[in-house]
């Protein structure tokens, strides 16, 4: 008998996959059919519990996921892996799928995948885009970034460096401030600029 194989998957720990578990137990999906993913990135080959679900998978089954990002972030990894459940004769429903519910068993469904997956790919590769821009120009403003802050002050690197101009090794100095040789370099060639 066909089941239903429900898959979630959230990319952070401090996520969390209840509306994605709602809305698989919603469309049919049975509790025990159910593999969820914590902290596990959509671009990450390995996603242990998605591979559990594929290995439950057989002939006649469906594979249900609530949005088409569940599954990955590239087209073509998209379209190979449709391809391979349709060569294992098993289903892909995606249920929030362009304002509704896909099944790429049927032709209609299968091309809205390919168009939606593709489309998918471009938005991913939009926001990439808008992130570095923004990053880049901030940097440019000499804006903050965030992130960790600096610990070593500008004080002690230019100290740092009159020890290196002494002779000092500027491996020893690095590591003694409690940075690598890399950013020391990059820090006191940024204090000279």
């Amino acid at each position: 008998m066909a089941k239903l194989i429900g898959y979630a998957r959230v990319s952070t720990r401090d996520q969390s996959t209840d509306r994605q578990q709602a809305d698989l137990l919603d469309a049919g999906v049975r509790r025990d059919d159910l593999y969820i993913d914590h902290g596990v990135s959509g671009a990450r080959a390995s996603r242990p519990e998605f591979n559990r679900a594929l290995e439950a998978l057989i002939e006649g089954d469906t594979l249900v996921i609530t949005t088409l990002d569940r599954l990955g972030r590239s087209t073509q990894n998209m379209l190979a892996f449709a391809e391979e459940l349709r060569g294992r004769d098993a289903g892909l429903r995606v249920l929030n799928l362009g304002g509704g519910d896909v099944d790429t068993s049927t032709p209609m469904g299968s091309m809205l995948f390919t168009i939606m997956a593709a489309l998918a790919q471009m938005e991913h590769e939009i926001k990439r885009e808008r992130v570095t821009d923004s990053i880049k120009k901030r940097r440019d403003a000499g804006l903050d970034l965030g992130g960790r802050p600096r610990r070593i002050t500008d004080s002690q690197v230019r100290n740092a460096i009159r020890l290196v101009d002494s002779g000092e090794p500027a491996a020893q100095v690095a590591r003694d401030l409690g940075m690598s040789r890399a950013t020391f370099y990059r820090r006191a060639r940024a204090l000279i600029e």
